[in-house]
């Protein structure tokens, strides 16, 4: 029982075809890159930054700690983000405009933990510094006012726990004169109670007080430290810093654009650029490749090149025409300039040849006459050529073919496939569409593939339509010819035999006969007609009557066992008839 390989599952994302794909639309990815490039630097000279003041404000907090990571900071740059203050700013400097559109004209960033950097955009560089001192002035007033406020809430917090205190001494004193009023029967240990509870109260009274008057007298650190140690000033314009480096933001945003777009194009596009795939989904192998057109200067020193590269292609499809009289046509897909400029070559080697042109475009006449060929350049339904002549078809299998004519192109047909042109599907339509036609496929002409793609081409299932088994007889050998490969192999294997002995040789195993098989038996005697054999009487006679077997006796543990029986007369009797009947 013979099993089938599995064929490999394709992977979800072949990385050698996304790589070759991005590497050939470089000049896609290349041109979003630059296009980045020249708008970020138009960005910068078309919309200006406008101009910028900065003002720097050194903050001290009441609670402020070495310890602190920063929240007190990150707080107060929130608070300057309030409308509280951007309103207070603008009422400072006599500004209409509205505190929402303000706010988004400034922002705060704490650069250490007692450092705050404002800055302020504005329409002109006086009003921006304007804006930046007025906006600092007015967050260290709030942050003054916040702290003494919470001072005074303090302080009268301490006043509010001393009254307290004080009437609590109050009821204590009443107490004591109540109780120093009784005389003799006044209480000892109460009057100590009462005493030690005044003496406490008297100190709490006392502590509430220096309190108070600290609490009152504010946080002045708070209000001494707090101040604008750089004034607002106008950043200067850096225009060629500006510039430069809005010109790397959108050459790198249009370089990772232009990728990603590639990248998802070859993914979901599906159109194979690989020699193995082409070869794979047209069912035929590649036997040639040429370069694309050359673009840009390129074209004055690479010209020579494409065209000796297309001669050597042409060369090779004629020495494949001249050795088969079947007429072979090319046919494009993606690639008709090259179709016809390789057809005009076929034809101009050959002695008597003409191109049928059945191009869309007409691109073969067009090409006969910019190049001035001498090839003749027919149409697809001018009359049949002569038996001498020789005719090259060349058409199209792009979409919108009429598949019915290609067979009057040629009964065996070159196909010219520009790689990354067509998707695997039409691919597989092509190949199909040819095969129903029954016009087989002698190999591909791969245009404009990847210089790096190392990937093999070649197809070995396909002998008898490859270019490689054309030079192949297509009838058996004739008989003598194979007599003399029958004789060549049979003196092979003799020589074999020969040349290699075995290791032991053993003598043929030949039967022995018993002697009673070894002497030949006498001729057996004819059997009698039926009817002609007499039964012998003593052969109906009855049968004998035997005397019955006595099973052998059997030791027994008993005496009485072993003893002559006692009825052996009466046996002996019983069987006496019968002994006489046998003598008789």
């Amino acid at each position: 029982m013979t099993t089938t390989p599995e064929t490999p599952a394709a992977p979800l994302v072949d990385l050698q075809r996304l790589f070759i794909a991005i590497r050939r639309r470089k000049r896609f990815w290349l041109a979003t890159a630059l296009l980045g490039l020249v708008a970020g630097a138009a960005l910068a000279v078309l919309l200006p930054a406008p101009p910028t003041a900065v003002a720097k404000v050194i903050v001290v907090h009441q609670d402020d700690s070495p310890t602190d990571s920063g929240t007190l900071m990150r707080t107060d740059v929130a608070v300057l983000q309030t409308t509280q203050i951007a309103e207070a700013a603008l009422k400072k400097l006599g500004s209409t405009d509205s505190p929402e559109d303000f706010m988004k004209n400034y922002a705060g960033l704490g650069l250490t933990n007692n450092i705050l950097q404002i800055t302020v955009k504005a329409k002109s560089n006086e009003e921006a510094a304007a804006r930046a001192q007025a906006l600092a002035e007015t967050f260290i007033a709030d942050h003054v006012r916040r702290s003494q406020a919470a001072a005074a809430a303090q302080s009268q917090a301490i006043l509010d726990q001393r009254k307290n205190a004080q009437d609590e001494l109050g009821k204590i004193e009443q107490q004591i004169v109540e109780e120093e009023g009784k005389g003799r029967q006044a209480s000892q240990p109460t009057l100590e109670n009462l005493y030690s509870r005044r003496a406490a109260l008297t100190a709490q009274i006392s502590d509430f007080t220096a309190r108070a008057q600290q609490a009152g007298i504010g946080s002045p650190q708070v209000a001494a430290g707090t101040q604008v140690v750089d004034a607002a000033r106008v950043l200067p314009k850096a225009f060629l810093k500006t510039t430069a480096t809005n010109a790397g933001i959108g050459f790198a945003l249009g370089l990772a654009l232009g990728l990603a777009l590639v990248a998802v194009g070859a993914v979901s596009r599906d159109k194979p650029v690989l020699r193995r795939e082409i070869s794979t989904h047209l069912g035929a192998s590649v036997i040639a490749q040429l370069p694309s057109k050359p673009r840009g200067p390129a074209r004055l020193w690479r010209r020579s090149r494409a065209v000796s590269e297309r001669q050597r292609v042409a060369t090779t499809l004629v020495r494949l025409i001249k050795q088969d009289p079947r007429e072979v046509s090319l046919l494009e897909l993606g690639a008709p300039k090259v179709a016809a400029a390789l057809a005009l070559d076929i034809a101009g080697e050959l002695d008597t040849a003409s191109v049928v042109d059945d191009l869309p475009g007409e691109d073969v006449r067009k090409l006969a006459q910019e190049t001035k060929s001498e090839v003749s350049v027919v149409g697809a339904g001018d009359p049949p050529a002569t038996p001498e002549e020789r005719r090259v078809g060349v058409g199209t299998v792009s979409p919108g073919t009429a598949w019915t004519d290609l067979e009057h192109l040629g009964e065996e047909t070159v196909l010219v496939v520009k790689a990354g042109h067509a998707n695997t599907l039409w691919l597989h339509t092509v190949a199909r569409q040819l095969a129903d036609q029954a016009i087989p496929i002698l190999g591909v002409v791969l245009v404009d593939p990847d210089p790096r793609d190392k990937s093999d081409g070649t197809l070995w299932d396909g002998l008898h339509t490859a270019l490689r088994g054309r030079g192949r007889p297509a009838t058996p050998p004739a008989p003598a010819e194979r007599e003399d490969r029958l004789d060549e192999l049979v003196a092979r294997v003799a020589e074999r035999v020969v040349t290699e002995q075995p290791t032991r040789r053993f003598t043929p195993v030949r039967p022995v006969l018993p002697p009673a098989l070894a002497t030949p038996r006498p001729p057996a005697s004819p059997l009698p007609p039926p009817g002609g054999v007499s039964v012998p009487d003593h052969l109906n006679a009855p049968t004998k009557k035997f005397a019955p077997v006595k099973p052998p006796k059997r030791p027994s543990p008993f005496k009485r066992d072993h003893a002559e029986p006692s009825h052996k007369g009466e046996l002996d009797a019983d069987l006496e008839p019968e002994k006489s009947a046998e003598v008789s």
